[in-house]
C-alpha cells in the first residue's frame, strides 16, 4: 500500500435535539502541532462516554485535518494547507485534495475553532479577523460575534491585521518582480478566511509552542468555552476574559537570502524599540524595528523569498 493510500478524511459529528449554532473545530492543519488533535480527541471522548452532552446545534471536529504532514511528523504535505485554501479542479498537491474535501464542509457551518501552536517560545493568542468593514479584500459583517468569542476562549491576547499586512507584503514582492505564489494575494486565504467568506465567524487559536505541555489543555478549554458560549452544551456561559491585551499586525518583512540572520533567538511578542537590530542581511545591512512595538512569528528557517517575521503594535481592539 502506498503512503497515499493509507490516508483518509476524518470528521466527527454530533447533533444536539434543539437547534443551534453548527460549530466546526480543526486539530492539524499543520501536521506537527498537535495539541488541538489531542484535545479534540479527550472531546470526543467526553461526548461518547455521556460525560459531555450536545444539547443544541451541532459540532464537526477534524482531529486530523491534514493526514499526510499528520503522518510525517512535520508542518505541510506537498504545500501549506493553510494558504490559498480554495476547491480546485487541478490536483497538483495533496492539500487540493484536502481543501476539496474540507471546504464544502467549512461551509456547512456557521463557526469555526482552529487549533494551531507555533514554533519558538510564547504565550497563546487569538488571531482576530478584521473589523466590519465592506472593502474587497476581506468584507466581514460579524466582528462583534466574533469578537465575542473569542474573549470567552480562555486567553488573553489577541492579534489581528493578518491578511491586509500579508497583501501589503505581496504588493511589495510584486513591485520586486517576485512570481513565486508567496506574490499572489489569494495565499495568504487559509481557514478562517475561507469561513468568513461563507458567512460564518472564525478564530485561530495559537495554543502555545508545540512541544508545550500545557498546550494541549488550551485548547481543550478552549474548545468546551466555545460549546459553552454557543450554547450546544448545558454548561454555565463562560465570561469573557479581562485583562487583555490587543496587537495589531502591520509589516511583513521577508527573509531575501539563505545568509541572513536573527540577531538573536527571538520568540513571538518579544518587544522590540526603534531602531533595534532584529537581523542583519547577508551583505551586513541590519535590519531594524521603524517603531516600538513587538515581533511575531519570528521563523529562522524560512525559506529566501518567505515571510521571515511581522512586526505587531498595540491596538485598542479589544
Amino acid at each position: 500500500m502506498s503512503e497515499l493510500e493509507s490516508l483518509h478524511f476524518q470528521s466527527v459529528s454530533f447533533t444536539g435535539i434543539a437547534p443551534g449554532a453548527r460549530l466546526i473545530v480543526l486539530g492539524a492543519v499543520h501536521g506537527n502541532e498537535t495539541c488541538g488533535t489531542q484535545a479534540i480527541r479527550r472531546v470526543i471522548a467526553e461526548i461518547e462516554s455521556g460525560q459531555l452532552g450536545i444539547v443544541a446545534g451541532s459540532v464537526t471536529f477534524v482531529p486530523v485535518t491534514n493526514p499526510l504532514a499528520y503522518a510525517r511528523h512535520q508542518r505541510i504535505g506537498d504545500r501549506n494547507l493553510n494558504r490559498n485554501l480554495v476547491p480546485t479542479d487541478t490536483l497538483a498537491e495533496f492539500e487540493d485534495r484536502i481543501a476539496n474535501w474540507l471546504c464544502p464542509l467549512l461551509a456547512q457551518h456557521d463557526a469555526l475553532l482552529d487549533l494551531h501552536s507555533f514554533h519558538t517560545a510564547g504565550e497563546p493568542f487569538v488571531m482576530l479577523g478584521p473589523q466590519d468593514n465592506r472593502g474587497t479584500l476581506e468584507p466581514f459583517a460579524r466582528s462583534g460575534e466574533e469578537t465575542a468569542l473569542a474573549l470567552r476562549l480562555g486567553v488573553h491576547r489577541f492579534v489581528d491585521g493578518w491578511l491586509d499586512t500579508y497583501a501589503a507584503g505581496v504588493a511589495r514582492r510584486l513591485a520586486a518582480g517576485v512570481s513565486a505564489c508567496e506574490a499572489d494575494v489569494h495565499y495568504g486565504v487559509g481557514t478562517t478566511e475561507y469561513m468568513r467568506a461563507q458567512g460564518g465567524i472564525a478564530l485561530t487559536l495559537e495554543c502555545g509552542q508545540h512541544d508545550d505541555p500545557a498546550a494541549p489543555a488550551v485548547a481543550y478549554r478552549a474548545i468546551h468555552n466555545a460549546l459553552a458560549h454557543l450554547r450546544l452544551t448545558p454548561a454555565p456561559a463562560p465570561s469573557a476574559v479581562t485583562d487583555t491585551e490587543a496587537l495589531r499586525l502591520y509589516q511583513v518583512i521577508d527573509r531575501a537570502h539563505a545568509g541572513d540572520q536573527f540577531a538573536r533567538g527571538w520568540a513571538s511578542f518579544d518587544r522590540v524599540r526603534a531602531g533595534e537590530i532584529i537581523g542583519t542581511r547577508h551583505d551586513g545591512t541590519p535590519v531594524t524595528a521603524d517603531c516600538d512595538g513587538y515581533i511575531v512569528f519570528p521563523n529562522p528557517n524560512a525559506q529566501p523569498g518567505q515571510e521571515w517575521f511581522y512586526l505587531a503594535r498595540s491596538s485598542a481592539r479589544v
